[in-house]
């Protein structure tokens, strides 16, 4: 059996791995030209500024007054330069933003297991194009395009990182210190005649990073004060720039300036998903080459932004935010970054029609050229026969295209030229994703044959060793063939050597190799599957399919409460009602009463607001409360007993209480110094710190009595997670855990209910490390219940505090009581860990339903692994690169763990590249959405069995701070 787990472990980390290599491998390639409009550009130099975490809505919206928050930037859309929106894609972090602006491509995936700071593969950038970049910034994002520069020629100059504090000082000083160092960079450079003569020179780049509005929003929230005012001193900061500029090189009209952010932010003060508020951005463009304002009477959009920001009067041009990038190269000379995706907006460029179609040109052919390569490695790891060629663009349609766009060049018809390139572009983006997606199908048609294949396999595993329902069924058992093994081991060579002989990677060769191991042990056990149909066929065929459609019902809620919280608290409705659909109401008046109450009082949490609460440190504090009147209840009560308590266990139980009423004072103080502006004060960091180290430590020093122990655990967690919480959600993990608390005594009603002798008091149950495996009892169909009933509150764990799987749902604040200071890694895990304990005391609460119902936890994991993998099966299929949020059925974003969210569930579109970079950004949300659900049920999978192994930690291992053992007398 421990061998079928290790065995099962690596089947499910190989399925959660394929989905990253079907979907989201690299788009990539290298082998291409560089291609640049063979023409003089209009400017020398250019000047970006990146307000990072900066809302379209938020410049250029009216205050209250009716006056602009940035009046220099105003300015220059009425009198000199022309806007739009850059539209960003998901997800709308900093790196993929910076990524898509300057190099003109969306994100690779892999990037975010560095933390978003290093490049996981090469790729091209306006930078590394320029003949000289000078950037000034965060030291999160310039070392990025630094170190994948070719040559010596990209500069970057950054604050310390612990400058990047959310809790500390006014985060504008981060944009000051940008603004005060270019001014002196322009100063040293007039005695330095070396530095002098390259920022002279002509293709150069100065880029500035302002991160202030991003910290401020994170912060205070976009609606704040700090947010808004960080704008108007960055507007007066651009405005000092641009003078000094003008200055500098004595007003030559060879400087472009182009003003926009990575991706904007949401009105509780997180970005990552698709929110508008996300994906919305400035775009503000003057100088050389940069179209004048230009008046208009209407203008047609699907928005009513243009009144809102009483802008309808100049006209407004969006882009995709990849598109920036070939604007930005067209306008100072230098090649297109070659592994650009993006569409030159013509209509910014204030040049000649003849200029503009030799740009849209040289864009064309450089998107064209990856379309080649691409095409040319899929073709050399096909065999000629099974090749499908990109039918829209053959070699005689794309020499076609060429050719007449070059025509309409040379006979001045430009506006026919810039078409058939933008036609060429769009066809040459979808010939990208064909072969980009190329294998697809075929890898997830391997993989879907082996995750049957494992669910059959686990199935008939369970029917086997873990029950009683073949045993009345004997045949005579035939010896084994060896006409099985040599077929399953011919397929295998095979499937191999038609992998060889195509050169597929070798990842390719364990998804296509691995279900034939897994079919060839399910139909080694065709005796099993004989003796189960003749089984079931002895079985009343209306009781047979009464099960199944209320196993399929229930398997289909699970999968829908991914899509819809409310069917949680459909489900827990549904649970409130069972006693009294059986004879537990009885039996048992009380406990189902208790059963009804937590049941709809848990219910309720699923439909609270998922995303844009508030902080209420009242009601944090009135988690801690409660938490506090509830151990004094246990104690008052244990007391009363004679001996229920020895003296090292009554200074345990003290302990935690203190720790509570700690974790109440730290988060009180913590929330009020940072409203002070305070920072983060050290004493309150070291109790934070020191309560999460305690928490898994200090539960193993109570008594090993049932109930004891149990509550021992909810103290220690709950003081973790006081700390990591901001608002209602404090009172989530105390309502299950008496939800949790009810269920044990109900189990037991149950076991009694169904006739299973020797029922224990749960009184004088005590958690034993060592279990006689003789007490363990076969499985039933009520099991069956049980493990349903274990899946739905591991999903009402994850879903209950109002996750969704995308970063922007995952408020920082909560990690404010232990540090302030900008690391993704240590404030995902911190998060990660404010999800898992919700996910911990189920899994307690479980490890006690199996001490009382007398049941292996081996034969009711396998219960569970086949219900998660069904769920697995049903995310898998639904995975798709077309179509909208109402395509696959959800109108919610989505659910994931921070550090999924941090370290997985983020990367989700980073690597993929549609036809089509206008295509609506639902689409985007759509394959987040089932990957992300997909990744949460394969992790859960993952997941159940460390957890599993963690509650037997917390449950059966006892320590002792000094002294001999004591007795427990209950």
């Amino acid at each position: 059996m421990l061998l079928f787990f290790a065995l099962g472990l690596l089947v499910h980390f190989v399925f959660f791995a394929s989905i990253f290599d079907i979907y989201f491998t690299s788009p990539l390639v290298h082998g291409m030209t560089p291609q640049f409009t063979p023409l003089p550009p209009p400017a020398r130099r250019l000047v970006l500024f990146v307000a990072d975490g900066l809302r379209a809505d938020a410049l250029y919206e009216l205050d209250e007054n009716g006056n602009s928050r940035a009046p220099f930037i105003r300015n220059i859309i009425m009198h000199e330069g022309s806007w739009g929106i850059s539209h960003t894609r998901v997800p709308t972090e900093s790196r993929p933003g910076h990524v898509a602006l300057i190099a003109g491509f969306y994100e690779d995936v892999s990037a975010v297991a560095k933390g978003w700071k290093e490049n996981p593969v090469e790729f091209d950038s306006l930078f590394n194009e320029s003949k000289y970049t000078w950037s000034w910034g965060s030291p999160d994002i310039l070392p990025m395009f630094a170190k994948g520069a070719s040559g010596d020629h990209v500069y970057t100059y950054s604050y310390d990182s612990k400058r990047q504090d959310f809790g500390a000082h006014d985060a504008t000083k981060l944009d000051t210190w940008v603004f005060d160092n270019v001014k002196d960079f322009f100063h040293h450079a007039r005695n330095n005649q070396s530095l002098l003569s390259k920022i002279n020179e002509e293709k150069i780049v100065f880029f500035l990073h302002l991160l202030g509005i991003d910290t401020n929003g994170h912060a205070h929230r976009p609606s704040s004060r700090d947010y808004k005012d960080n704008i108007k001193k960055v507007d007066d900061g651009v405005k000092e720039i641009v003078s000094m500029f003008n200055h500098f090189y004595g007003n030559d009209g060879k400087t472009t300036f182009i003003f926009t952010s990575d991706h904007g932010m949401t009105d509780w003060g997180s970005h990552g998903a698709g929110h508008p508020s996300e994906t919305l951005t400035p775009l503000v463009t003057w100088g050389a080459g940069i179209k004048y304002p230009q008046r208009v009477s209407a203008q047609q959009f699907d928005d009513a932004f243009l009144k809102e920001w009483r802008l309808e009067n100049w006209k407004r041009l969006d882009v995709n935010q990849a598109d920036i990038a070939p604007l930005m190269t067209s306008l100072i000379g230098v090649p297109f970054p070659l592994n650009s995706v993006g569409i030159l907006p013509v209509d910014y460029l204030n040049n000649t029609d003849l200029f503009k179609a030799e740009s849209i040109f040289t864009n064309a052919v450089q998107i064209l050229e990856q379309f080649k390569v691409k095409m040319t490695q899929k073709k050399e790891a096909t065999l000629p026969f099974l090749f499908t060629p990109f039918k829209s663009l053959s070699d005689s349609k794309e020499f076609d295209i060429l050719r007449k766009a070059r025509s309409y060049i040379k006979h001045r018809k430009f506006d026919e030229a810039v078409s058939l390139c933008k036609e060429l572009i769009h066809l040459a983006l979808k010939g990208l994703s064909y072969y980009h997606t190329y294998d697809r199908f075929f890898l997830g048609i391997n993989i879907a044959i082996g995750f049957v294949g494992w669910i059959s396999y686990a199935s008939l595993l369970i029917i086997k060793s873990h029950s009683n329902l073949i045993r009345s069924v004997s045949k005579e058992v035939k010896k084994p063939s060896h006409l099985l093994p040599c077929s399953f081991i011919a397929i295998g060579i095979l499937v191999a050597f038609f992998l060889l002989i195509q050169a597929c990677p070798w990842t390719y060769y364990v998804y296509c190799l691995l279900p034939v191991p897994i079919w060839y042990a399910v139909l080694r056990e065709f005796q099993v599957i004989q003796d189960l149909v003749a089984s079931l066929l002895t079985y009343p065929l209306s009781h047979f399919v009464g099960y199944l459609l209320v196993f399929t019902l229930g398997t289909e809620v699970l999968v829908l409460s991914f899509f819809y919280r409310y069917m949680l608290t459909i489900g827990l409705t549904a649970f409130a009602a069972w006693p009294f659909l059986t004879q537990l109401w009885t039996r048992a008046k009380v406990t189902s009463l208790s059963w009804t109450f937590f049941s709809l009082l848990l219910a309720v949490f699923p439909l609270m607001p998922v995303v844009g609460r508030k902080p209420d440190i009242s009601l944090v504090m009135g988690a801690g409360l409660l938490v506090l009147l509830l151990s004094l209840y246990v104690v008052t009560s244990l007391t009363k007993r004679k001996d229920s308590f020895t003296k090292e266990e009554l200074l345990v139980h003290l302990l935690q209480v203190l720790s509570t009423v700690l974790s109440m004072y730290v988060v009180y103080s913590t929330q009020s110094s940072l409203l002070r502006k305070q920072g983060l004060p050290l004493r309150n960091q070291i109790i934070s710190w020191a309560t999460l180290a305690s928490s898994l430590i200090v539960p193993l020093l109570s008594s090993p009595a049932l109930f004891q122990r149990l509550f021992s655990i909810l103290l220690s967690l709950m003081s973790t997670y006081l700390l990591l919480s901001t608002g209602y959600e404090a009172l989530f993990p105390l309502v299950l855990s008496c939800l949790m608390f009810v269920w044990i005594n109900i189990e037991q009603e149950t076991l009694q209910q169904s006739g299973v002798s020797c029922k224990q008091k749960l009184t004088s149950i005590q958690f034993s490390y060592n279990t006689d495996i003789t007490q363990f009892r076969q499985l039933c169909l009520d099991d069956i219940r049980r493990a349903f009933f274990l899946v739905f509150f591991l999903v009402t764990a994850f879903f209950g505090t109002g996750n969704i799987a995308s970063i922007n749902s995952f408020d920082l604040a909560s990690v404010y009581c232990f540090l302030t200071v900008f690391s993704p890694f240590m404030m995902g895990s911190l998060m990660m860990w404010k999800i898992l304990i919700p996910f911990v005391l189920v899994m307690c609460a479980f490890e006690a339903v199996q001490f009382t119902t007398q049941l292996s936890s081996k034969s009711l994991f396998l219960i569970v692994l086949v219900i998660s993998d069904i769920m697995a099966l049903h995310f898998f299929f639904l995975v798709k690169d077309y179509g909208s949020w109402l395509d696959i059925g959800t109108r919610q974003l989505l659910v994931c763990t921070a550090w999924l969210c941090i370290c997985i569930s983020a990367s989700p579109n980073r690597l993929w590249i549609p036809s089509d970079p206008g295509l609506d950004l639902n689409l985007l949300h759509a394959i987040h959405a089932c990957i992300s659900h997909y990744v949460i049920v394969m992790s859960m999978t993952i997941f159940l069995v460390f957890l599993n192994g963690l509650a037997q930690l917390l449950t059966t291992r006892k320590l002792r701070l000094c002294g001999k053992p004591k007795s427990h007398l209950m």
